[in-house]
């Protein structure tokens, strides 16, 4: 008859005698985290991504009108203009306005058709930049209503409402790469509770020799969250690598792309040290997993 106290010594000092490595789950969970990972990394820097793009569009510029002159069909542009002018230097709020050169405006569509593709003939409107007061008052609506009065031709556009819609549109793609993570995240824990439920079924005679023995459901459970660690680790180190190459790639696509709307890969060390927690965090969600569906499932054990 084996005492109590030596039952607790026993139970902290026997070494692992579950063969848990040479189980199928075994084989195949390491992948299963690193395809997880990896997906979970490429979510997280989209929302990385995001926060930083609706960031910076809320730090842009947002107490602008732009005022679009399209081209007359008997005054010159420069006449139209000057008219445009004389009616914003009467109307209160206006602090500055500014004349868009046409270069910059067929650079503009360079961006989108190509260098060289506009054709010359191609009647490009004049656009002017208006520095509005803030708490002013004044909108795109009161005052498009105010220059078509006197010029036709003439449309006003507001920075403050697309930007507003942009920001919101992205904080929605945000939450949404959130979910992914998180329901990858979940995966993760219903995969671990299947493997430890089925590594407890095909050792199960050995975990009852083991209590017959005086071994503790601790001491079994720490078996199954060691293994289900070191699994988790090693899938996590697999699909980090395949995540910063794939996020390399990206990069590297991108900073060739001459176009505002290529997406800005996370630079920042706080960002990039986020990323590289992932795998830790997974292989610390399995075993804890792993713990308590085994110590769960050791209870039901007669």
């Amino acid at each position: 008859m084996i005492c109590p106290g030596r039952r607790a010594d026993m139970a902290r000092k026997s070494p692992a005698v579950l063969p848990l490595g040479r189980d199928a789950p075994s084989r195949f969970l390491p992948w299963v985290f690193a395809l997880m990972v990896y997906l979970a990394v490429l979510a997280l820097t989209g929302v990385l991504i995001l926060h930083s793009a609706v960031e910076r569009w809320q730090r842009g510029e947002v107490d602008t009108l732009t005022v679009q002159l399209m081209p007359g069909e008997t005054e010159s542009d420069e006449v139209r203009i000057a008219q445009v002018r004389n009616l914003l230097g009467n109307i209160e709020g206006v602090l500055e306005v500014r004349v868009v050169p046409q270069s910059e405006s067929l650079e503009l569509i360079e961006r989108w058709l190509g260098s060289g593709n506009v054709p010359d003939d191609l009647p490009l409107p004049r656009l002017m930049d208006i520095d509005v007061a803030p708490g002013s008052g004044l909108n795109a609506e009161s005052l498009a209503l105010h220059l078509k009065a006197s010029i036709p031709g003439v449309s006003v556009d507001d920075a403050r409402e697309w930007i507003d819609r942009l920001a919101e549109f992205g904080r929605s793609l945000e939450l949404l790469a959130l979910a992914v993570v998180i329901l990858i995240g979940l995966a993760a824990v219903a995969t671990v509770i299947f493997t430890t439920r089925m590594g407890i079924s095909i050792h199960r005679n050995v975990i009852e020799l083991l209590h017959l023995i005086g071994a503790r459901d601790g001491y079994v459970a720490a078996q199954f969250q060691r293994q289900a660690m070191i699994l988790g680790l090693r899938g996590g180190v697999i699909g980090i690598v395949f995540a910063v190459a794939t996020l390399y790639g990206l990069r590297h696509v991108a900073g060739r792309l001459e176009t505002p709307l290529a997406p800005d890969i996370p630079v920042a060390h706080w960002a990039w040290a986020i990323l590289a927690a992932v795998p830790i965090a997974t292989a610390l969600i399995a075993m804890l997993t792993a713990r308590m569906t085994a110590l769960r499932e050791l209870a039901k054990m007669p």
